[in-house]
């Protein structure tokens, strides 16, 4: 692994010294031989994690979406248990907390690669440097595959946003649209440009209270299938609860009537910090057929037997989905999310990706999205991905976090990629979790509603 260049780092520096928000920036302390804690010069706190049988390899971890006020320390591994795992395997590690919370891909990846930085000045250049991570963490890591591929030699991507950010904030508006129009008709709840928390609470208020109301009658709960099937969202949501049979509509439109609940209840007012980090609406859905979108959803024949139930016509309520006043984005906030950050499939890397099948807050089908991406761009060779067989966001078991890390490594180490079918992978799971039930399965996802390629 070579290490980071100096000019680089000279602008990497300068950029974080320019937004130092910590009253002590740049301090490091050593709690033991192999555990360090320190802040980098923007304020991102950051932890390191070396065992005295270190084996040449370090994992900088990227961690999920933290909303604003919440607690945000640093962390390096996805869990306890996948970081003590590694660790007794002689595996270093390393992370930071990011400059802030919220929507804050920009600062994430420059504090990253400054935590990369401390390592190296502190331990020494690795003999092989892995990105990895979790829900918007993940996409940050792909972030890295695309854009600072030079600095790592493979990177894993867990659960991430791989549709990219402009999709995803489309996506998300694409269900809130249909929600407020279907089910709040006449609704003046503000969807975009949300001025503030305030505001962002009270929508999500107002169209909640409309969803709760919608789900006592056959009629409301086919539209909010409908809502649900422009998303994604699919009928196995909880991995608490068993899976609904294939023809258990009733049973799947429970599961997304509660996963699009917990979706407003953070759709808005994270969409409203989102709105702040980039000032102003970055989605848009003016010319989108919804009625294709549909078409092309995997759970519409779910949606059609609803609606065949209700006495309801599908066909109007597309019509009055068509004809509903449509909202534009902010050329210069939709830039701010290209940067911060949308794809062109161009892995400069190896890639490793894995998503559970029943994640109602990522959909699976962002995997297509980024398949897509890569297979345009050429660069297939480099990618390869996932599926584990299990209901909701990051459900993995650690040994199927870890099978993907023994699956990149042979993959850097041969240059050619290993088996990655679903025999495979459980039983590299197994060997490192042995207690646990693992479950990678053979599965292609369908497309994504709404791909954003920054290649076309």
């Amino acid at each position: 692994m070579r290490k980071i260049a100096s000019a680089f780092l000279a602008l990497l520096l300068a950029t974080l010294l320019g937004t130092a928000a910590n009253p002590n920036p740049g301090y490091a302390r050593v709690i033991s031989a192999g555990h360090v804690e320190g802040v980098l010069p923007d304020g991102s706190a950051y932890v390191m994690d070396v065992p005295t049988n270190w084996n040449g390899t370090v994992l900088l971890y990227s961690h999920g979406y933290v909303p604003d006020g919440a607690s945000n320390p640093a962390r390096n591994a996805p869990s306890e248990a996948v970081r003590t795992a590694l660790l007794d395997a002689g595996y270093a590690q390393i992370g930071s907390a990011y400059p802030e919370t919220g929507w804050v891909v920009e600062g994430a990846m420059p504090a990253q690669l400054g935590t990369l930085n401390e390592f190296q000045a502190r331990f020494g250049v690795a003999r092989r440097t892995i990105a990895w991570g979790t829900s918007m963490g993940g996409m940050i890591t792909t972030g890295f595959a695309e854009r600072h591929g030079r600095f790592f030699d493979g990177t894993i991507a867990m659960c991430g946003l791989e549709q990219g950010s402009v999709a995803n904030w489309n996506n998300a508006l694409d269900t809130l649209f249909a929600i407020r129009t279907l089910l709040a008709p006449g609704s003046t709840a503000p969807l975009v440009r949300l001025p503030d928390q305030a505001t962002a609470i009270a929508s999500a208020a107002e169209l909640t209270a409309a969803l709760d109301v919608a789900q006592t009658s056959p009629q409301g709960r086919a539209r909010i299938a409908l809502a649900a099937a422009l998303r994604n969202t699919p009928a196995w949501t909880n991995p608490a609860q068993p899976e609904p049979d294939a023809n258990d509509h009733d049973t799947a439109q429970r599961n997304q009537f509660g996963a699009l609940r917990q979706f407003l209840q953070t759709g808005l007012t994270w969409r409203q910090e989102a709105e702040a980090h980039a000032s102003g609406n970055m989605s848009w859905n003016t010319g989108v057929d919804y009625a294709r979108m549909l078409a092309n959803s995997a759970i519409r024949k779910q949606v059609e037997a609803h609606y065949r139930q209700s006495g309801l016509s599908l066909r109007d309520d597309l019509a009055a989905l068509a004809a509903a006043p449509r909202i534009t984005a902010d050329p210069a906030a939709v830039a701010y999310m290209i940067r911060n950050i949308s794809f062109t499939g161009g892995l400069t890397t190896p890639m490793m990706s894995i998503h559970t099948t029943g994640d109602p807050q990522v959909p699976v089908q962002t995997e297509q999205a980024y398949a897509e991406a890569v297979t345009d761009a050429g660069r297939s060779r480099l990618l390869r991905q996932a599926y584990v067989h299990r209901a909701g966001h990051c459900t993995f078991t650690a040994g199927e976090m870890l099978a993907a890390v023994r699956t990149l490594e042979h993959r850097i180490s041969t240059g050619q990629w290993p088996d990655t079918g679903p025999l495979t992978l459980n039983r590299l799971a197994e060997e490192w979790d042995p207690a646990a039930t693992h479950d990678y399965v053979t599965y292609s996802p369908g497309p994504y509603p709404r791909p954003f390629h920054l290649h076309r």
